[in-house]
């Protein structure tokens, strides 16, 4: 990915609710950007992951986990 398209996954990020962070991470395709440990949008994802509270049991429920 260019730097640019960091930067726009990056505000897509900042963007995505407590609900939807948890979704994708559940449901998200093998090889997703947001996942992959060679570029600097999984730890970016997660930080802002564990600051909405990270898995909880509510959402658990909502994707019936």
């Amino acid at each position: 990915m260019s730097p640019e398209q960091i930067e726009i996954a990056k505000k897509e990020i900042d963007n995505m609710t407590h609900y939807q962070m948890v979704s994708l991470w559940r449901f998200a395709k093998v090889g997703h950007p947001y996942f992959r440990c060679d570029l600097p949008l999984y730890a970016y994802f997660k930080e802002r992951f564990d600051k909405l509270g990270g898995m909880t049991s509510e959402i658990s429920k909502q994707l019936g986990w």
